[in-house]
C-alpha cells in the first residue's frame, strides 16, 4: 500500500486521546512509507492526520471541495492539495488516488465516506481494503450495528467480512495487507441475492 485515504474529524473532542491517536497515524503512516489521502483540512483530527504526517517526512494529499476553501480550511502545507467542486468528486479522488481507507473517529462526514467506501466495494467499484480503527472504543456501538445488518440479512455473508477492524494501527495495517477482495454483489448474481 502506497497511499491511504484517512477518514476523521475535522472537529477537536475534548478528550486528547482523539488528536493524539491522529498524531500517531499520520507519523506512522509516513514512517512506513505511506502516503496520507484526505479532507484537505487544517482543523481537527484531519488536520493533526496531516500535520503529523508531514513533520515526519511523508506525502500528504489533501482533496478538498471549493466551499471548503473559501470557507479558509484548507491546509495549504500539504504536498499536493486539489480542490474539487462536490462532496462526490472529493469521495472518488479519495478512492482514486489511495490502495485502501482507514477511518478513524469522526462525524457525519466521516460516516458517509465510510459507507461509501464499503457500499463500493459491495458492487465492485473498487476492490480495495476498508478499515476501521477503533480508537479507544469509539465504533464499538458502530460494530455492534454492523453485526447487526449481517444477523438481520441486509449485510450478506460475503460481505461481513468486508470492514476490517482493529484498535492498534499495527494490527489494521496488517489486515489490511492481507486483504482478499470480497465477491460483488454483480459475481453474486440476482438469484443469490
Amino acid at each position: 500500500m502506497k497511499r491511504l485515504a484517512i477518514y476523521c474529524g475535522s472537529a477537536t473532542p475534548t478528550d486528547p486521546v482523539y488528536v493524539e491517536s491522529a498524531k500517531a497515524v499520520g507519523r506512522a503512516l509516513a514512517e512506513r512509507g505511506i502516503g496520507v489521502v484526505y479532507g484537505g483540512g487544517r482543523l481537527g483530527l484531519m488536520g493533526a492526520v496531516a500535520d503529523a504526517a508531514l513533520e515526519a517526512g511523508g506525502e500528504v494529499i489533501g482533496v478538498i471541495p471549493q466551499a471548503l476553501v473559501d470557507a479558509e480550511v484548507a491546509h495549504r502545507g500539504c504536498t499536493e492539495l486539489h480542490i474539487v467542486r462536490t462532496m462526490h468528486e472529493r469521495k472518488q479522488a479519495f478512492t482514486d488516488l489511495s490502495d485502501g481507507f482507514v477511518t478513524l473517529p469522526g462525524g457525519t462526514g466521516t460516516m458517509d465516506e465510510l459507507w461509501e467506501a464499503m457500499s463500493w466495494a459491495q458492487i465492485g467499484y473498487h476492490a480495495k481494503p476498508v478499515g476501521l480503527l477503533n480508537v479507544a472504543g469509539f465504533y464499538d456501538g458502530l460494530i455492534e450495528f454492523v453485526g447487526k445488518m449481517g444477523e438481520v440479512g441486509f449485510l450478506r455473508a460475503q460481505h461481513r467480512r468486508l470492514l476490517l477492524i482493529d484498535d492498534r494501527l499495527d494490527g489494521l495495517l496488517a489486515k489490511m495487507a492481507a486483504h482478499v477482495p470480497a465477491q460483488t454483489v454483480g459475481q453474486i448474481g440476482a438469484k443469490d441475492l
